[in-house]
């Protein structure tokens, strides 16, 4: 579990993210939602400490995020942020190969090998192993790099909008990706994500963000409602029964 207690980070007498109290629930997929600049990002970073916090706690499966040694939580958390400046003359498997750093220190074993090549065939990347980055589309690219954070094998993924610049079909293809590896090896995956549809169809759990606050926290089924929807998103939003659950009609 992920417990928030009390977290405040002030930019300015204006702007400011909490106080938050948040508890993130262990296994399946956690969607942090809301309009822009509502600080969705800020949260998830605060939580895999690349932005420290003025006041309040973090702790991550009983650690304490301020405090806890950076190669001891390089093992239980690992976090993808947007901005990812990639190196062209980089492979595929030299970039997910990163992702077992805080273990082999850049001398990676037999085990190492086995646990890369897992999480390359996972994302369905194995004819695309020896390509270099600027040879991917987007698509691949996106896939590479959570291949990468998973390769880590932390408990939990932090991924700061993975479906960024990606069509509807590959953002279909990807959220399945973290929805199976969240079944498939038990991990606890927290995605910020602009379409509240995704967020319905594919997360276990949604906190809704707004102007620095928690607005609303529960399942897709207590969100998904007209009147809560429209206040988060200060917008008239209708919520109508779809084929693979409810969905978000915007007016």
């Amino acid at each position: 579990m992920i417990t928030l207690t009390n977290v405040r980070k002030e930019y300015s007498s204006d702007v400011a993210i909490g106080p938050v109290n948040l508890e993130i629930p262990a296994g399946g997929i956690t969607a942090l939602v809301g309009p822009n600049g509502a600080g969705k990002s800020t949260l998830l970073t605060m939580i895999g400490r690349l932005l420290g916090i003025d006041e309040g706690n973090i702790t991550v499966a009983s650690y304490d995020v301020t405090s806890t040694a950076s190669k001891d939580l390089a093992k239980i958390i690992s976090i993808l942020r947007q901005e990812n400046h990639f190196v062209t003359k980089l492979t595929v498997r030299q970039l997910v190969g990163f992702g077992r750093f805080p273990y082999s220190k850049g001398r990676l074993t037999k085990e190492d090998e086995g646990i890369i090549s897992r999480y390359i065939d996972f994302f369905n990347l194995t004819e695309l192993e020896d390509r270099y980055l600027d040879q991917l589309s987007g698509g691949q690219r996106q896939r590479a790099y959570v291949a990468m954070v998973l390769c880590q094998e932390t408990n939990y993924v932090l991924l700061d909008e993975p479906l960024n610049n990606l069509d509807i079909a590959h953002s279909v293809e990807m959220m399945k990706h973290l929805e199976n590896a969240a079944a498939q090896f038990g991990r606890t995956i927290i995605v910020v994500l602009h379409d509240i549809n995704f967020a319905a169809r594919y997360a276990d759990y949604i906190v809704a963000v707004k102007h620095g606050m928690i607005e609303k926290e529960g399942t897709p089924e207590q969100i998904m409602k007209n009147e809560i929807l429209s206040e988060i998103f200060n917008t008239e939003i209708e919520v109508i029964e779809g084929p693979h659950g409810k969905i978000a009609c915007y007016h």
